[in-house]
């Protein structure tokens, strides 16, 4: 049975890529600072083993990385929210980029080989010009915000130690993805969540939106993270690989997509506050190079990721 490691293990994809592992036989490893939320892996507690470590603490990352010796360590820790990368630039890029460092370190002392995936993102190709969609790993990389320097910088980190070090790393990029338990402040989950109350009477029927222009490529999270998984068994280190649908839709699109599964009659209107100072009005992604070397492609159909995502809501508000 091999071992693996999930940073971040009690976030939306941790959970998520925890349960698919289980279910393909791994022994399962985490870490999760200390006093966080645990209630998306409470079902899976006495199936996996759970380390307080916060990743800013390169002590306690030493001590977890030598504990569980991993064959797969799965690098998800960060602040992954855009919107607060604006509001804490710096704790954004610490996070991110120095937590990295201190789980590489931690590998690179102790001399053992685990094969790594660190999740990168879309947001790093940032202003993407016409021309250049749909956007493929070669493209320029002109980040727009704060969270997307810190993923650059965090990219690049993983490219310099297996170019340094030979260290097994894989660098996945994934596009938007969203699913059951995905963050409320994420644009799916937060439309499904106000249509939820709306429909339970627990909000006025008035449903708050930001910039519907927007067109994003989005894939469900359980294909995602089988995704993950490929990249640690059949991608090759150091190189890096989109994982996305192909496909952008517009954020309006899927506001209506979530409506036609409700009865609720609700107004829609735009706050301000949900408004970017810099905003990408199209991200849509090449999947091919990992299709070619996995054999990786969706099998998800959004209408039933954001029905799922639905559903969850309605169970929890």
């Amino acid at each position: 049975m091999k071992k693996v490691l999930i940073t971040g293990i009690t976030g939306f994809v941790g959970s998520h890529l925890s349960e698919f592992l289980l279910k393909s036989n791994y022994q399962v490893f985490g870490t999760a600072r200390p006093r966080s939320k645990t209630e998306n892996i409470d079902h899976l507690r006495s199936k996996i083993k759970l380390f307080d470590a916060d990743i800013l603490d390169s002590h306690s990352i030493y001590e977890v990385v030598k504990t569980a010796r991993p064959d797969y360590i799965f690098h998800l820790a960060a602040q992954s929210f855009v919107p607060t990368s604006w509001a804490s630039p710096a704790n954004t890029l610490e996070t991110n980029l120095i937590g990295t460092v201190h789980l590489f370190e931690a590998v690179r002392k102790l001399e053992i080989k685990p094969r790594i995936q660190i999740a990168c993102s879309s947001e790093e190709y940032g202003l993407v010009k016409p021309g250049e969609i749909p956007v493929r790993e070669t493209n320029p990389l002109r980040p727009l915000s704060p969270y997307a320097v810190s993923k650059v910088a965090m990219d690049m980190l993983g490219y310099q130690y297996f170019q340094s070090y030979r260290m097994k790393i894989v660098r996945t990029r994934a596009f938007n993805h969203t699913g059951p338990r995905r963050g409320e402040s994420f644009v799916c989950s937060n439309f499904a969540r106000q249509i939820a109350e709306i429909e339970k009477g627990k909000r006025e029927p008035v449903l708050r939106v930001g910039n519907l222009a927007a067109k994003r490529d989005f894939t469900d999270v359980r294909d995602i993270v089988r995704g993950y998984l490929l990249a640690v068994q059949k991608g090759k280190p150091g190189e890096v690989y989109n994982l996305c649908s192909g496909r952008a839709i517009k954020i309006e699109q899927v506001l209506k997509m979530l409506l036609d599964f409700s009865k609720a009659k609700v107004k829609v209107e735009k706050d301000p506050d949900r408004m970017r100072p810099s905003d990408l009005p199209v991200l849509e992604g090449d999947y091919s190079k990992f299709r070619k070397e996995t054999g990786w492609k969706p099998k998800i159909a959004f209408e039933k990721t954001l029905k799922d995502l639905l559903d969850y809501w309605r169970e929890r508000v």
